[in-house]
């Protein structure tokens, strides 16, 4: 059987550990902050990204993995004779998928030896996604198999998120539903989740600790009745808050698998500091 090899994005933001044991690739998205152009969790790190934000005065933009640096990515893995399965964040929040496509396509015959998957969500939902699919492969699954398990994972996954401040996904043009909320009151903390690939408002709730509380509900009533429930955080810079959440979801949720994790610099651009949630993925 040909050997597989997963593909995902920085977004994703997998645990190191993770991508050693089970041998994915990480193809970085791209900060350009100040003239510099930084690899998404290569170059710049978390830590370094929100200290460096609050002393700049000028706002780091983003923009999606090269073609060239995606057809690098997949050309080398296929003159190793893997055949390549790439999963990315949702078409609808980055052109990244579109920079595969098309690196796919200038690969000739070789692009037959990759498929790729539109995850239509981003952060640790992809990287269940990915998870799931080179977990499959160990067991023996077919390439087709891993395949159809990464590109039916939105349907077992999702994320539930708080944050600050909209302005931060309004900058950046990430905003998507949650624009009915943007300009309201100040002290409302927006409840956010990634649905249909697209960043949409849940719920506007009077303070940060009762948004975490709901943030919370919300997973409970999405995961419930559902078997090997799977749970990562998500903060921008908010670590004792993530924790917290992720200590309650577990004696609540009685999960398989907990993995404490924070959104890259990529992400924690348009979602901004202080951001809290937590991703999610049932068999």
């Amino acid at each position: 059987m040909p050997k597989l090899a997963v593909v995902t994005d920085s977004t994703a933001y997998i645990p190191d550990e993770y991508v050693k044991r089970h041998n994915i690739t990480v193809a970085p998205q791209v900060l350009i902050w100040d003239n510099e152009t930084l690899r998404d969790g290569v170059d710049i790190q978390p830590g370094e990204f929100y200290t460096r934000l609050k002393t700049s005065k000028s706002m780091p933009t983003t923009s999606q993995v090269s073609i060239v640096d995606m057809q690098s990515i997949f050309q080398s893995l296929v003159d190793q004779d893997f055949e390549v399965l790439g999963i990315f964040i949702s078409s609808k929040l980055s052109g990244t998928l579109q920079s595969a496509i098309q690196a796919k396509e200038m690969m000739g015959s070789a692009g037959d030896k990759v498929s790729l998957v539109d995850s239509q969500t981003t952060a640790m939902a992809l990287g269940f996604q990915a998870l799931a699919a080179v977990r499959a492969s160990e067991a023996g699954a077919s390439m087709k198999d891993c395949a159809e398990i990464a590109a039916t994972g939105y349907q077992r996954s999702g994320i539930f998120f708080a944050v600050d401040t909209l302005e931060f996904l309004h900058r950046g043009g990430r905003i998507g539903g949650a624009q009915k909320f943007f300009g309201t009151v100040l002290n409302l903390k927006p409840i956010l989740a990634v649905q249909n690939g697209r960043v949409e408002g849940i719920e506007r709730i009077r303070t940060k600790g009762k948004a975490i509380d709901r943030v919370l509900e919300l997973l409970a009533e999405q995961t419930k009745g559902k078997s090997n429930v799977r749970l990562a955080t998500l903060h921008a810079n908010a670590a004792e808050e993530a924790k917290s959440l992720l200590d309650r979801a577990v004696k609540e949720l009685n999960p398989v698998e907990t993995i404490f994790t924070e959104v890259s610099p990529v992400v924690g651009t348009h979602a901004g500091p202080g951001t809290v949630g937590i991703a999610y993925m049932f068999d």
